[in-house]
């Protein structure tokens, strides 16, 4: 009988075993996704002209040497007692190259052109100006599209005005403004033969806002 107490504990060990297997490791919740970061606000400009107020916004993810080259020009206080020199109703108004007195200013080193970005000249967006001849002459001037310019696109093309014109935003309040402007009188002024208006339109301030 001695031996007893060993053969129960021999037969028991197995059995309390069976009754207390190992529980599995709870599972971690999932972690959530991460945030995505806010996607930077677009530059804003507003240009103070005679007539009223004018806002613009820049896209310098579809045209960031545009955006670069015009921005630093608003910081510099460069358009700042410009004029509106060329207005063509139905077409555009121009600025960003001459004084009151009609002296032109002198200008940065031309740009790239980056009129192969995918926005197209259409009403109220606003574009590098250049030299018809030379597509690679954008500096200071800029233009406002009066109506939807679609000749002024890029296209594969290499003659006439299919090189393009670069697109580098819109403007977003003042449209009114700028359809007053583009329906104001010209005439010869200067060095410019026509489409000057005949009472100057001046930018007295271009201001980053945003």
């Amino acid at each position: 009988m001695r031996f007893l107490p060993a053969l129960i504990l021999l037969i028991a060990s197995p059995f309390a075993l069976a009754q207390a297997p190992n529980k599995p490791a709870a599972a971690k919740p999932a972690a959530p996704p991460a945030a995505k970061p806010a996607a930077a606000p677009s530059p804003q400009v507003v240009l103070h002209t005679t007539l009223g107020d004018i806002t613009v916004e820049l896209y310098p993810d579809k045209a960031p040497k545009s955006v670069d080259n015009f921005l630093a020009y608003v910081k510099d206080g460069f358009y700042d007692g410009t004029i509106v020199d060329r207005v063509i109703p139905g077409f555009l108004m121009q600025g960003g190259r001459f004084t009151r007195d009609m002296q032109q200013k002198r200008t940065r080193q031309a740009i790239s052109n980056e009129a192969n970005n995918g926005l197209p000249n259409l009403k109220y967006t606003i574009a590098v100006a250049r030299n018809k001849d030379d597509p690679l002459s954008g500096s200071s001037g800029y233009f406002i599209n009066l109506v939807d310019n679609k000749r002024l696109d890029f296209t594969a093309e290499t003659n006439g005005l299919t090189w393009g014109y670069a697109v580098f935003g819109k403007v977003i309040k003042g449209q009114n403004i700028v359809d007053k402007i583009g329906a104001v009188a010209t005439g010869a002024a200067g060095p410019l033969k026509a489409d000057v208006p005949t009472t100057p339109v001046v930018i007295e301030k271009a201001e980053l806002v945003q």
